[in-house]
């Protein structure tokens, strides 16, 4: 194209005869060739006679020359050749911009850019004089050239009015050629515009005389005004609005042209002509909608103004531009013409096409492209009236308000109409919030908008963050809040909690920006976010400021911790940012009121210090942070609350000024610190660790506040996350250490740390929280010990920990024995079912279960061993009557059939007071009185109410015959039992006073006068039972010594009645000794023992079990009563009586093994056998051959003397013809004759010998294997020992 026009001959000839000029002058070579390297260096000098000269320069560079010989002769040489040498350079270059290389034109408009920094008169004049010497040059390099003048222009410091005049002219010539395409004129525009950097009034001056001419302005006009309007950098602040005030008197004078139909016509075509690109509009066209809006408001006939209003809302609002333009327009006019606009919008939005479209969400036919977005552009028309109405416009907020809400919720939803309101309610809340009137108003509708930008908001992705909608949209909301009337606070919390789920909830900015890489437009997600929770941050501080109250901080705090104990690292982060801003916020400004005290403080300080151990460590630093400014805020808020009546106005602003701290100091009376002390204090709180800021702020809390701290830690213990148990722990352990004994009510407290203890796993972070029960308990022990008493009845693995670090100092572990001793004396009721119905009869669950099973527990336990054994009397007498007030109950004893599957687990309340009991006994030391109601059996006999005083009384019974200890302690007990209301106390007490009164204690504790008071008392009790034991210990021997003369008498008799033959005579005989010698007491048989004894004896190998069985028992009781003062005769007799009770311990009726068990004891007891307790374990639960063989060693070890007679009887018995007893004896005599094989032979004869052959070869033949391998080998040993 650039071939088709070449350039004129003598345009050419000058570079010729330049060439032939310097050719003529080799001298300057030198010169030449060094300006070429650095064409900077060259310093042309402004030439005053230059200013002159005439306005049109078409002479040739020849003559230039020629016309300069003048100067010459005054000019340095060399300076002259440098010019005519720049001047040809230049030109040459300026010829080049014809090439085509894209690289080479590049390199060219540098070197020109960079001659124009040095000398721009000279190339602007090189520039002039190709325009002026190529009129034919090509339409390209015509471009190219404008291109090169408008950065020569633009670059240049100071423009003579002269060339301001040349370029305007060329500009304006170029601009209207209509040969040339948009694009050239487009540049010779900007020519203009670069013009317009130095003399932007002549500029304007023209364009003004050319718009007015009465016909439609050329579109670059157009184009050169509309850059000129909306370019910022054009012009300066001032220049700007000297533009804007004669742009407002072209418009008053072009108002003339809206009767003009051709003008009209051809202005509407223009605005409504499609764009080349439907993003971007020209700026010509904006223009035209600014200058159109402009005439429009001008304009004082109001029907023109409808009538030009209406027929631009009727064109297309497909585009983007086209819509907001025309908006605009209409916020332009709306300026003085408030009401016909808002009249205009009314009937455009009544209008057929924009009722079809409103609730449509696809368009039934093309041409609903025109009108399916009006809606938004009636919003945007909405914001411009806002905007340009400025003060006018507050009477009509509620009704614009109403009506964009209308739009909002029944225009088709898509990302236009939300962009559109959006946009809408940013220029409408921003032209209220500049306008000064604006907070004495009340908008009615504000709620209506508040719930259109929840929606908005709700309706945001929520996996991606490519727009800026979030934060306009909290942008909006801030401003918003600010007028009024206020939001009520459940709307507030509504959209609090909008705001921050919609920001905080946004996944990782890394995949954030993952999903910005499918987006359309790119954005900076990391800058996007940033500004967002700027937003965010903005919405609390605004929403603090204009309500500074404590309730307020305590409902925006409520909303912040539900993020603050997100499982989601980036939530907890982002939350504890924005928590840490708005302390900042209000540490910095002091917003609170000083007469409002702090609510649910604790809670945010609890979460705080969490965080402070997060493993993201840009969460422990905000944390961190936030816990320090919460500090000084704290202290200058309880130290400004303590001194605001007392300090006068001036002083409390400087107080708040200063930000006075009272560092470490709980004294709410300490005086305020100096300015220079509160410098200080800020820069030591900065540097301290997060538990020594937690430290110091707990202790400017109130004993609620802590418990908040102490509550947010608790639930942190049931996190899942590892750091968060760890850090709960912490927490716990320092305020309790710190605090605990400030807190007032801890029972809820104690129950949820019982709760959650179980879902800590890690060792030291279980450690830690059980240490914190033990620090809770030194001062609030019976509440926690009560409450964890309520939380479960059946005691876990980690229920039993919590018990146990609830005791773990002594004195607790008093108070809890003293709480649960407290629960079992209560009188268990069946508790009703949980909806209100009446339990089952079969199943009740009692009050005091609980404390049976903690207490069963606690009994092994090292930390309640002491305070136990002091409790003792009372857990027995409570434990007893507990048992009593249950058997009240007839509960069942176990589960039924039916239940057992399920309910094996749980045992009834019977067996569990009773495993309580024996515990109790096993336990304390008490282990001689649990061995002899072990081995009697009597444990069955507290099931029933029936044998249930049997079993009390036998449990009396071996206290007095092991000599306990205790009897001392109880003794004095049982006098105030027996003034009880309760029956069954006075019934435990009656048992244990008759059985003592065998004691020989009895005299040391209490008086025989109280005794007898106390019994005759009992003879007047309600209870049939108690006056029936008060009437048998009234008749004790105790009170009556010549009964000992009188039974012994009968005793004889008794004997005597031995030799009947009936079974039942002789058991009843036999019983009635035993009840002879528990009568006598501490009186005992004296001499007749020996002739019991022997009468019982001869009945162990009776036929009769019942006999057996009785026999025993009276000889168990006759060694019991008889033991420490026994006679010689007495130890012989139960010498011979051992191997006869040890044998029968394999006896077929169970009734005759326990009495076996029973004497067998009572005997090693009166022998004084080492190993007791052992023995008595041995007997009561093992079995097989190493129990009989540790029985028989115990007796052949401890009875040499009576070896002949033990063996003498164990051969009598290998002719029993009980298969038990018989087996049994054989194994006593294998162990004897392989231990003892010489004195066996020296006692055994040749029909022994055979007898134990005989024994041995059917023992091969028993059915058990261990008595099988025993007798073959102990026959081959027999045989061995015999052959010697």
């Amino acid at each position: 194209m650039d071939r088709q026009h070449p350039e004129k001959p003598h345009g050419r000839s000058i570079a010729d005869r330049m060439s032939s000029a310097v050719s003529q002058s080799p001298r300057i070579f030198p010169h030449i060739s060094e300006s070429m390297k650095d064409l900077s260096c060259w310093k042309v000098p402004q030439n005053s006679a230059r200013r002159a000269r005439p306005a049109h320069l078409s002479t040739s560079l020849l003559r230039k020359s020629q016309s300069s010989q003048a100067a010459l002769a005054s000019q340095d040489y060399k300076v002259f050749l440098k010019k005519i040498y720049s001047t040809a350079f230049c030109l040459k270059m300026l010829r080049d911009l014809n090439d085509s290389d894209p690289s080479r034109l590049k390199y060219i408009v540098k070197k020109i850019k960079d001659m124009a920094d040095e000398a721009p008169n000279l190339v602007l004049e090189t520039i002039h004089d190709y325009f002026v010497d190529n009129p034919q040059m090509s339409t390209q390099h015509r471009l190219r050239l404008f291109h090169v003048l408008e950065a020569v222009i633009g670059a240049s410091d100071f423009l003579e009015q002269t060339w301001e005049k040349i370029f305007m002219n060329l500009a304006l010539e170029n601009m209207t050629k209509s040969t040339l395409e948009d694009t050239y004129q487009d540049a010779a525009s900007h020519v203009l515009l670069a013009v317009c950097r130095h003399s932007w009034r002549a500029v304007a001056q023209h364009l003004e005389t050319e718009v007015l001419t009465g016909v439609f302005p050329h579109r670059s006009l157009l184009y050169v005004m509309g850059v000129l309007t909306s370019n910022q950098e054009l012009l300066s602040q001032g220049e700007r609005a000297c533009w804007e005030e004669q742009l407002t008197r072209i418009a008053v004078k072009s108002v003339q042209f809206l009767n003009t139909d051709v003008w009209s016509k051809e202005l509407l075509w223009t605005l409504t002509k499609p764009d080349p690109m439907h993003h971007w509009q020209p700026p010509e066209k904006a223009f035209l909608f600014v200058y159109y809006g402009l005439i429009l408001q001008a304009e004082e006939n109001y029907t023109t103004v409808r009538t030009h209003l209406l027929t631009l809302l009727k064109t297309s609002h497909q585009w983007p531009k086209q819509r907001e333009g025309i908006a605009l327009t209409v916020g332009l006019a709306a300026a003085r013409h408030l009401d016909d606009a808002w009249a205009v919008l009314e009937q455009f939005g009544r209008s057929a096409p924009i009722k079809a479209n409103l609730h449509s969400v696809y368009p039934k036919k093309s041409q609903d492209l025109r009108w399916k977005w009006a809606s938004s552009t009636i919003l945007l028309a909405y914001g411009q009236m806002a905007v340009k109405a400025k003060a006018h416009i507050l009477p009509w907020v509620d009704n614009i308000l109403s009506r964009m809400a209308f739009y909002f919720h029944c225009g088709s939803w898509d990302e236009t109409l939300k962009q559109s309101f959006l946009a809408a309610t940013l220029m409408l809340v921003g032209a209220i919030s500049r306008n000064e009137g604006a907070h004495s108003y009340g908008f009615s509708q504000l709620t209506e908008l508040f719930q259109c930008l929840m929606v908005l908001m709700e309706k945001e992705p929520w996996d991606a963050l490519c727009t800026s909608t979030r934060q306009q949209t909290i942008h909006a909301i801030s401003s918003l809040c600010k007028l009024r009337p206020p939001l009520d606070s459940e709307k507030k919390s509504r959209l609090l909690s909008t705001c921050l789920r919609s920001v905080l909830a946004l996944p990782p900015l890394d995949e954030l920006e993952k999903h910005s890489c499918f987006s359309l437009e790119l954005c900076d997600v990391q800058a996007l976010y940033s500004k967002t929770s700027e937003a965010l941050d903005q919405l609390l501080q605004t929403l603090i400021t204009q309500n500074p109250t404590a309730d307020e901080l305590h409902a925006l705090l409520s909303h912040m911790l539900i993020w603050l104990a997100s499982e989601r690292t980036h939530e907890r982060q982002r939350a504890v940012h924005s928590c840490t801003v708005l302390l900042r916020f209000l540490s910095h400004t002091c917003h609170l009121d000083p007469k409002e005290d702090f609510k649910h403080i604790g809670r945010l300080v609890g979460m705080l210090a969490l965080l402070c151990q997060d493993p993201n460590r840009a969460t422990q630093c905000s944390s961190l942070e936030g816990l320090e400014h919460l500090y000084q805020l704290l202290l200058r808020h309880r130290a400004a609350t303590s001194k605001v009546e007392a300090l006068a106005p001036k002083q409390l602003s400087q107080a708040s000024k200063d930000g006075a701290l009272l560092w470490s100091s709980g004294d709410p009376k300490a005086t305020l610190p100096t300015h220079q002390k509160v410098l200080l204090q800020k820069d030591c709180i900065f540097q301290l660790s997060s538990s020594q800021v937690l430290k110091g702020i707990m202790k400017h809390l109130t004993a609620a506040e802590l418990t908040d701290v102490i509550w947010t830690a608790t639930d942190g213990l049931g996190s899942a996350s590892t750091y968060c148990v760890q850090a709960a722990t912490s927490v716990l352990l320092t305020a309790i250490q710190e605090h605990g004994a400030k807190l007032e009510t801890v029972g809820s407290l104690g129950r949820a740390i019982h709760l959650q203890i179980c879902s800590v796993r890690t060792p030291q972070a279980k450690k830690k929280a059980l240490r914190a029960i033990t620090l809770l308990a030194r001062n609030h022990t019976p509440e926690l010990a009560a409450t964890f008493l309520d939380s479960s009845i059946a005691l876990d693995s980690h229920a039993f920990l919590v018990w146990r670090a609830l005791g773990a100092e002594q004195p607790a572990s008093r108070l809890v024995l003293a709480v649960l001793l407290a629960r079992l004396q209560e009188r268990p009721l069946p508790l009703r079912a949980l909806d209100g119905s009446p339990p089952p009869k079969d199943k009740a669950c009692l009050r005091s279960l609980a404390a049976m099973q903690t207490l069963l527990e606690l009994q092994i336990t090292r930390e309640f061993k002491t305070a136990m054994q002091e409790a003792y009397p009372q857990l027995l007498l409570a434990l007893l009557t507990q048992t009593h007030y249950i058997l009240e109950l007839n509960l069942p004893k176990g589960p039924q059939q039916s239940q057992e599957a399920q309910e094996v687990a749980t045992p009834s309340p019977q067996s569990t007071l009773l495993g309580t009991l024996k515990s109790l006994l096993s336990t304390t030391g008490h282990w001689q009185d649990f061995a002899l109601l072990e081995l009697q059996g009597a444990w069955e006999l507290f099931l029933t109410k029936d044998t249930y005083p049997q079993g009390v009384g036998l449990l009396a019974r071996a206290m007095v015959q092991t000599r306990c200890r205790q009897i001392r302690v109880v003794l004095p007990q049982l006098l105030p039992a027996l003034q009880s209301q309760e029956e069954p106390e006075r019934k435990v007490a009656i048992l244990f006073l008759t059985e003592f009164l065998y004691s020989p204690t009895l005299p040391e504790v209490l008086s025989e006068q109280d005794v007898l008071t106390a019994l005759a008392q009992g003879l007047r009790d309600p209870s049939p039972e108690v006056r029936v034991l008060s009437l048998q210990g009234l008749g004790n021997i105790l009170f009556h010594p010549e009964k000992g003369s009188l039974l012994r008498g009968q005793l004889r008799l008794f004997l005597q009645a031995f030799s009947q033959k009936s079974e039942p005579a002789v058991v009843h005989v036999l019983r009635t000794v035993s009840d002879v010698l528990q009568r006598l007491g501490p009186y005992g048989v004296g001499a007749q023992s020996l002739g019991v004894a022997r009468s019982a004896r001869a009945f162990f190998d009776d036929e009769s079990d019942r006999i057996r069985a009785a026999a025993m028992e009276l000889f168990g009781d006759l060694v019991a009563a008889m033991a420490g003062r026994e006679p010689r005769s007495l130890r012989t007799q139960v010498h011979q009586g051992m191997v006869p009770l040890l044998l029968h311990l394999r006896d077929r009726c169970p009734a005759v093994v326990t009495q076996a068990k029973f004497a067998f004891y009572r005997c090693t007891v009166l022998l004084r056998w080492p190993l007791r307790h052992t023995l008595f374990c041995s007997l009561t639960w093992e079995r097989g051959l190493s129990t009989r063989h540790f029985l028989w060693t115990s007796l052949m070890t401890h009875s040499q003397k009576t070896f002949s007679i033990h063996l003498t009887q164990a051969l009598s018995y290998l002719h029993s013809h009980h298969h038990h007893i018989k087996t049994w004896a054989a194994l006593f005599l294998g162990y004897t004759i392989c231990y003892y094989h010489q004195a066996v032979s020296q006692v055994v004869n040749d029909t022994d010998t055979k007898l134990l052959f005989s024994t041995f070869e059917d023992l091969k033949k028993d059915p058990e294997p261990g008595i099988r391998e025993f007798a073959t080998k102990q026959f081959s040993f027999l045989q061995e020992v015999t052959a010697r």
